[in-house]
């Protein structure tokens, strides 16, 4: 006698991953994210009373992240990538715990499990994305996460920020957990699964120094590196020396929000990247960029504090065109990458960020001490140059 096995009908209703998919789940943790981004530094400053131990802090926690994301392949052979995805979740919920308590060590805590969270997801998210989505559609997927997430970024913050300063700290960071929660109930409502060529190469090795000697043995992958590290890098800079940049040039803390806000808020355009990424190809848009961004900063270098409106109007312009590079450098990577390595590698190439975060300010401030705020748009500038040439001439013209 035949058994038949009746579903509940939402399970059949949900339909296939695909780019909206997770275009909704990016912005989900982004809004988890951003909510607040610009409250855990001044949280920190409160507790530290100084921007030079805020550094350091912020220095050691972006170490002991570094670490954390190199083993990240180990965890998702171990537990698998779904929940390695909850984990990473869960994580940021439970750092915003952390940040409850006041403390110093509550602030250090909070800070880890966050960095560790981000890590989480945005390697597993990478994963899923290769697995469901197909070469030629990756294109308009990022650039469909990419304008999606202009709604986290440009009002997560301010929202952030207000319920901090209105209502306290634990109306900000328990906001994060309402949305941790949110999004944990759509990853699991989506069902997305796992690949099983990754099950089946389980037999190689998992040490991350050998991860690291296989990234670096791929020329294609260092190039993917490279690219992610130079756009990662404008952004590390327009976030952070921007704002200081105005308060420097004397236009106040006001022209620096605006300043950052008006370049999330750029985000949008993800979507006209992403067909000029269709029509010219990968390769000429993301070199094309490069040069552009490396040109504005000259010039925005150039004018420094003489003009701050108009080099805060170049830093704009700048960050324009690096979101071509947030919308179509990652598909050098996904297109390049073996499946049977996705994890190790894509872990290995998710350190461009933890470097991009520390790099920058140790190299500012070493030439600070000789020049002015200009040279570091300047110094920005060469690296931008440099990846523009190394685009040009390594990117397939294919991609």
């Amino acid at each position: 006698m035949a058994l038949h096995v009746r579903h509940p009908i939402w399970l059949r209703q949900v339909r296939p991953a695909g780019a909206r998919t997770f275009a909704s789940l990016y912005t989900m943790e982004s809004f988890a994210r951003a909510m607040v981004a610009s409250v855990i530094p001044i949280q920190a400053y409160e507790i530290l009373q100084s921007e030079q131990a805020v550094s350091v802090l912020y220095t050691l926690v972006s170490l002991l992240g570094l670490s954390a994301t190199l083993f990240m392949p180990v965890l998702i052979r171990r537990f698998a990538r779904r929940w390695v995805y909850t984990a990473g979740a869960l994580f940021l919920a439970l750092g915003s715990l952390f940040f409850i308590v006041d403390t110093l060590a509550g602030q250090a805590l909070g800070m880890l499990f966050r960095v560790v969270g981000s890590s989480a997801l945005s390697i597993t998210l990478n994963l899923y994305i290769m697995d469901h989505i197909r070469k030629t559609e990756f294109i308009r997927t990022e650039s469909l996460r990419m304008a999606w997430s202009t709604f986290a970024w440009t009002g997560g913050p301010t929202l952030g920020i207000l319920l901090y300063t209105h209502y306290g700290i634990y109306a900000a960071h328990g906001a994060v957990a309402v949305l941790v929660f949110i999004l944990l109930a759509m990853f699991w409502y989506y069902r997305l699964s796992d690949n099983e060529m990754i099950v089946a190469g389980k037999n190689r090795a998992l040490n991350p120094v050998s991860s690291i000697g296989r990234f670096i043995a791929q020329p294609r992958l260092r190039l993917a590196w490279l690219i992610a590290f130079g756009r990662s890098c404008y952004w590390t800079t327009f976030f952070v020396y921007g704002p200081l940049f105005m308060v420097i040039a004397g236009e106040g803390e006001l022209a620096g929000g605006l300043l950052v806000s008006a370049g999330n808020i750029l985000l949008f355009t993800a979507i006209f990247w992403g067909k000029a990424g269709k029509r010219y190809g990968a390769r000429q848009v993301i070199g094309f960029a490069f040069a552009a961004m490396g040109l504005i900063l000259f010039a925005a270098g150039w004018v420094s504090t003489t003009a701050p409106l108009i080099t805060g109007a170049f830093l704009l312009c700048g960050a324009f065109f690096t979101i071509a590079l947030d919308t179509l450098g990652s598909i050098v990577f996904m297109r390049s990458v073996r499946s049977y390595e996705r994890s190790q590698m894509a872990a290995v190439y998710r350190t461009y960020l933890d470097f991009a975060e520390l790099a920058p300010p140790l190299v500012y401030s070493i030439i600070l001490v000789f020049f002015g705020v200009g040279s570091v748009f300047v110094t920005l500038g060469l690296l931008m140059v440099v990846c523009a040439v190394v685009s040009w001439r390594y990117v397939p013209r294919s991609m």
